[in-house]
């Protein structure tokens, strides 16, 4: 894999239409407190480019993603796992692992305006509610199945026990490597 590729981006530079709320850097989570210090959602520029292929796709069909998570640091994994230490729903802290090293999303899918479609469960829901194979509604099916074909289609592929959260099919391709996603932010002019 090219150092290119392996580099960070910032999703929106890719993909404009994405939205990003990363939930972790508000109080709107499941810790209540503001876990990281800003508000840019990056990842490897490869798996970057795979999200991107997706929402466009997506955008074709009349959706569009909204990205609650993407990179997040050995930092505020420690702080997530401090809170719920318990490695089904949580990740130990691992500069080697997912988030951690920025091939890894959770996100979902949005009709043409932004609006959150109906899902199984809300986000960071740790219960057995959000496996992938629980129980949907017909509505709720329909929502999944247009994000997950999406997603798998660009190369990701979906953890079992959190219907949100997708990993580049590639990321053991990716060594770990760190970055501040203050330093990618877009700059208006």
């Amino acid at each position: 894999m090219s150092q290119l590729e392996t580099g960070f981006s910032n999703i929106q530079a890719l993909d404009p239409s994405i939205q990003v709320d990363l939930r972790y850097a508000t109080t709107n989570n499941f810790t209540s407190q503001i876990v990281y210090d800003f508000t840019t959602a990056i990842a490897r520029t490869g798996t970057a480019k795979k999200l991107a292929a997706a929402s466009a796709q997506l955008r074709e069909q009349g959706y569009r993603l909204k990205v609650w998570d993407a990179y997040r640091p050995v930092t505020a994994q420690e702080r997530l796992f401090e809170v719920y230490p318990d490695p089904s729903f949580v990740a130990k802290p691992n500069s080697n692992f997912s988030h951690q090293k920025g091939v890894t999303f959770d996100l979902t899918l949005c009709d043409s305006d932004g609006n959150e479609l109906e899902m199984q469960t809300p986000f960071d829901d740790f219960t057995a509610s959000a496996h992938r194979d629980a129980p949907r509604t017909a509505i709720q099916e329909q929502h999944y199945r247009i994000l997950n074909d999406a997603m798998t289609a660009a190369g990701f592929v979906g953890y079992s026990n959190e219907w949100w959260d997708y990993r580049d099919s590639q990321m053991d391709e990716y060594g770990p490597s760190a970055a501040n996603p203050n330093d990618y932010q877009i700059i208006s002019e």
